[in-house]
């Protein structure tokens, strides 16, 4: 069985792949039974759709290979923790358990806003591990910013 560091790294390639794009760098892929069945990265901008996070675009995707709605057996791997978006989405797709890398201390709700996974009145409640290769991503997400910011000031 392949450890939470492998499949960290499998979203953060997905992350590069959206700063290729201009996208701020989020990849997401879901496992089960240690076989990725989706992956995808954050295309709001090449989209210009809000809504098309990586953790969305993924869920998708592996519903729509597995033909079901219901992902109870997956594991979610996201290179930065969920927006209240994202997690609604986890949550209603019966995901078991969310890892993630970086916190995002404006947008994130499993720890860094607010903690829903420590609302047990959910039909359906996830378990969470976070800071997965997190000084990593976070040198990815300032590098990225950077770059924007300074091409604003030119």
């Amino acid at each position: 069985m392949k450890c939470d560091e492998f499949y960290i790294r499998e979203a953060i390639k997905e992350a590069q792949k959206a700063v290729c794009k201009g996208e701020v760098p989020v990849g997401c892929v879901i496992v089960i039974d240690d076989c990725i069945v989706a992956r995808a990265h954050n295309l709001c901008e090449t989209n210009n759709s809000n809504i098309e996070h990586a953790e969305i675009l993924a869920i998708k995707k592996a519903c729509r290979k597995l033909n079901t709605s219901i992902l109870d057996e997956a594991t979610i791997y996201i290179t930065l923790e969920p927006c209240l978006m994202c997690a609604g989405a986890i949550y209603l797709s019966r995901i078991k358990k969310v890892v993630f890398g970086a916190y995002e201390p404006k947008f994130g709700v499993l720890g860094s806003i607010i903690d829903i996974s420590e609302v047990k009145d959910f039909n359906h409640n996830v378990e969470v591990k976070s800071g997965v290769l997190s000084d990593e991503i976070a040198a990815m997400m300032k590098t990225f910013f950077r770059k924007i910011r300074d091409c604003s000031k030119s």
